[in-house]
């Protein structure tokens, strides 16, 4: 059945008209008529049954027939900070895949050793909401604008804080340090890691050092690893 993201539905709507976008893609691309059952999703836990009443290319009305509130909802929360890759293509690959395995909150951190300064969200949010479609997922993960390592570490977080780095001191292994059904938040550093001021700053801030394994992994790598560990934790 085809799937289509509806950000603004609520549970108590009747019938819902597609904008313009999606309501090409639904009669001139899927070639979907009257009567054709659809699903929706609105990012916030609802998955919803309706039927095409109306399948106008520019404003395609759908009847709701029902709806399931918190659907698939996870028992833990994930959040992963991670520096922007030079190659962009490897973040937005990154997001895809997390997206898939499930992840909650992503923000994008600008590091000293950062390659990449900034981040244009908008077409990132599209890749993260083609993957929730994909996947049948209820839940869109939030994406925040970029912002400064530093300026980060001074955000409030209530959960377990962690810190991914390659430098040659004291860590231990996520797996080892994860809480079931907790609040996650994850550090992965840029291509040329964190500084040594940075992991000191994250420490001085309540994070732990943990090692993601002996290979030394991409950016992008590292941050599912991250992702995998946590999801295969609580599954």
């Amino acid at each position: 059945m085809h799937l289509f993201y509806t950000p603004d539905i609520t549970p108590s709507t009747p019938q819902y008209f597609l904008n313009e976008e999606e309501s090409k893609h639904a009669v001139r691309v899927l070639r979907l008529e009257a009567g054709s059952p659809v699903q929706l999703i609105d990012g916030k836990g609802g998955l919803y049954t309706a039927e095409i009443k109306d399948a106008h290319p520019k404003r395609t009305i759908l009847q709701i027939t029902g709806v399931t509130t918190g659907y698939q909802k996870r028992n833990h929360y994930l959040h992963i900070a991670i520096a922007p890759t030079k190659n962009l293509d490897r973040l937005e690959w990154f997001l895809e895949k997390a997206t898939e395995i499930g992840i909650d909150e992503i923000s994008l951190i600008i590091c000293h050793r950062s390659e990449r300064k900034e981040a244009k969200t908008e077409r990132l949010n599209k890749i993260i909401t083609s993957a929730i479609k994909q996947s049948l997922k209820a839940y869109h993960p939030i994406l925040n604008e970029p912002i400064a390592f530093n300026k980060f570490l001074a955000q409030p977080f209530d959960g377990q804080k962690f810190i991914a780095h390659c430098e040659d001191q004291e860590k231990t292994n996520l797996q080892t340090e994860l809480q079931k059904q907790g609040r996650y938040l994850i550090l992965i550093g840029p291509e040329g890691d964190f500084s040594s001021a940075e992991i000191d700053g994250a420490l001085d801030n309540g994070y732990k050092a943990i090692t993601l394994g002996e290979s030394r992994l991409r950016t992008e790598t590292a941050a599912l690893e991250a992702c995998f560990e946590v999801n295969f934790l609580n599954r």
